[in-house]
């Protein structure tokens, strides 16, 4: 392993203001979308999992930058390549997030909501997955991983979000079940959780 591929980002300060421009931008995105979708006009909360989900993403986030800067004997091979890799997964994750809180319109919310007059969402990416909002997160939150350049840290931003998507999810469906009944339970049936055929 040559010294480059051993540095975050495959050194270089494009590399690094790229990272963190993505960064800024997701971020950015993040913190509109829980402004302005809290959940105080609908009528019933279900949600115990947004402090799980900000915990996993800030302990992945510090875990993955201390791989990258201390365990260099992990760093993926081809940094500069896997940086572009990773930056492209953080852009498409962020626009699959909001295109899916767009089809969602007004029955978004960053907590847990139901509303018995809710329909099911089942058109554009809702008609595949059921969470695309959620694989968009995990995607971008996987691409930051491969930019950080680091085999350990990118083990700890899938199973640290991971896991507390896995467990908001089966928060999130049954709340949904509960209030809308056999129409959810049939789309369920036909539908997956985050990624065609596999999840």
């Amino acid at each position: 392993m040559n010294a480059e591929s051993s540095l975050p980002f495959g050194g270089g300060l494009l590399y690094v203001s790229v990272f963190w421009a993505s960064f800024a931008l997701w971020q950015g995105a993040e913190l509109a979308l829980n402004a302005m979708r809290r959940s105080t006009l609908l009528a019933w909360s279900h949600d115990r999992s947004l402090r799980l989900l900000f915990l996993s993403h800030g302990m992945a986030f510090c875990f993955d930058f201390a791989s990258a800067l201390l365990l260099p004997s992990a760093a993926i091979p081809a940094a500069r390549t896997v940086v572009w890799i990773g930056i492209g997964c953080v852009l498409a994750g962020t626009a699959l997030r909001w295109y899916a809180v767009t089809k969602l319109g007004r029955y978004f919310t960053v907590d847990v909501v139901t509303q018995a007059s809710q329909p099911v969402i089942d058109f554009g990416p809702y008609r595949y997955i059921r969470h695309p909002a959620y694989a968009g997160s995990l995607l971008a939150l996987i691409g930051f991983a491969l930019a950080l350049g680091n085999w350990a840290g990118l083990l700890a931003m899938l199973l640290l979000p991971g896991s507390a998507f896995g467990y908001r999810i089966a928060v999130e469906e049954a709340a949904l079940l509960s209030t809308l009944g056999e129409p959810y339970a049939r789309y369920m049936r036909r539908t997956w959780r985050l990624l065609p055929y596999l999840i």
